[in-house]
């Protein structure tokens, strides 16, 4: 294997320097390419989605296939608009001239995903590579084995490898990968992955897009709809068992509305996944007995208020709210990643509501997400005191549906942005280009600077 992605690498270089990659008409048809292979592969992909995670086929189709859809449709139609040379202005000191902003692909790519959304995590980041005019290596997580080999089966038979390729395997394969040197590296894990690739990628300074995760709080306001936020909170938390990188991590309640908020959630969570959630194929379960074993661990760190049944045959556990949580405690430290939801409840003793909230979430690391719910003018308020790779005032998870809006992280939730046109610009090299009159050519910036009193007047 290592010899293998050491040819793969070689060729790829080959194939980037050939220069077939920079025709924006070019990338455009393989964009419509893969757009024709997801919609040929999009029923093995679900069905192993369905084995590894049993993701239903309906969640497999909202949340992976239609998204990546959505990115490929808008690239393949404004490609050759984004990759267009970019006259700006200039400045009285540089003319007469003309100056430019030229888009160059980096070159070579290496895109590594996660196992949670691992179709739309390894394939959004394509589009933009493919948009861009790049070669890529795909490395899929070797958690989800079935979706990992039919992606590679999809794309072998999409694409040459030395354009795009993909390299299976597990940590070994992975220190190998970024032991190369790469024109960029987009990483979507966790954080403490993330400094890992930073330090590969630093002796050979590549450009690093780094998404995370992290700690997204949700805050229910007393000016909250209760019953429409315990919806939306619900939903958020239970989409693939809570394995979702912007998934509410934990609940910020005003003591006001706490009851009226656990007795909306519990009616909630039967609404969407019935009474016995297990029974429900909309509902997925951990990816691992390692994952399993972890998440439930959580739930001995506070009270019950509602679900707390699992079962290890099936890596199944039901969607909890936690109460009586210390702050310090694990399940408030460690990022989640499962269906556990704990729940701190503020008041208005002593300094406001707004103000604690404040001071709990900046006294943490930045978020990947951000959620309030309540008035819409304080929701703005706490967005102003707090920060966060991306945010919803009276939702969750939204922010990520609409192709217009950056998705990305801040500090230890990642650096870097994507989604739209931003996904062709993690990509791209924005090279500047001036173009010198050879007409005229002004004295002033000569030496010995002659009229230098003009010329510093002038500027």
């Amino acid at each position: 294997m290592t010899m293998d992605i050491d040819a793969i690498l070689e060729s790829q270089h080959a194939f980037f320097k050939s220069g077939t990659t920079l025709d924006p008409r070019w990338r455009s048809e393989r964009l419509k390419e893969l757009a024709r292979a997801l919609d040929k592969w999009e029923k093995p992909l679900c069905d192993a989605l369905w084995a590894d995670l049993h993701k239903s086929a309906n969640e497999a189709f909202l949340t992976e296939i239609a998204l990546v859809r959505s990115e490929i449709s808008s690239a393949a139609r404004s490609v050759r608009r984004w990759a267009r040379r970019e006259k700006v202005s200039t400045p009285i000191a540089c003319m007469p001239a003309r100056s430019y902003i030229v888009k160059e692909p980096l070159g070579t790519a290496l895109i590594v995903s996660p196992w949670n959304y691992p179709v739309q995590l390894l394939l959004n980041p394509l589009v933009g590579a493919i948009a861009a005019g790049c070669t890529a290596v795909l490395k899929p997580s070797p958690y989800v084995p079935n979706v990992s080999e039919t992606i590679e089966r999809m794309l072998s038979e999409t694409f040459p490898k030395e354009y795009i390729a993909v390299v299976q395997g597990n940590r070994e394969i992975n220190r190998k990968l970024f032991s190369c040197r790469w024109d960029i590296i987009f990483f979507t894990g966790s954080p403490s992955l993330g400094r890992v690739v930073m330090e590969a990628a630093a002796p050979n300074l590549t450009p690093v897009v780094l998404e995370l995760g992290g700690k997204s709080p949700c805050i229910i306001d007393r000016s909250a709809d209760v019953e429409l936020a315990a919806r939306r909170c619900a939903w958020g938390k239970t989409l693939n068992s809570g394995q979702t990188c912007i998934a509410p991590d934990y609940l910020l309640v005003h003591r006001d509305v706490k009851d009226e908020f656990v007795d909306a959630f519990k009616r909630q969570i039967a609404i969407l996944h019935g009474e016995n959630p297990q029974l429900d194929k909309h509902y997925a379960r951990m990816v691992s007995d390692s994952a399993f074993a972890r998440v439930s661990s959580y739930l001995s760190e506070g009270s019950v208020l509602c679900g707390g049944h699992t079962d290890s045959s099936q890596r199944y556990i039901e969607p909890t709210l936690l109460g009586d949580i210390a702050p310090d405690s694990k399940v408030m430290t460690e990022e989640i990643f499962g269906p556990v939801f704990p729940m701190i409840v503020l008041d208005d003793w002593g300094s406001s509501f707004a103000d604690k909230v404040v001071s709990f979430v900046t006294s943490r690391e930045k978020p990947l997400a951000f959620y309030y719910f309540g008035d819409e003018k304080s929701g703005w308020d706490l967005l102003s005191r707090t920060s966060s790779g991306g945010s919803c005032i009276n939702d969750t998870i939204m922010h990520i549906a609409n192709p217009n809006l950056p998705f990305g992280g801040v500090g230890n939730s990642g650096m870097g942005s994507y989604h739209g046109r931003l996904s062709f610009e993690a990509f791209t090299h924005r090279r500047s280009v001036i173009v010198s009159s050879r007409l005229i050519d002004l004295p002033f910036r000569y030496m010995p600077y002659r009229f230098f009193g003009a010329t510093r007047k002038l500027l």
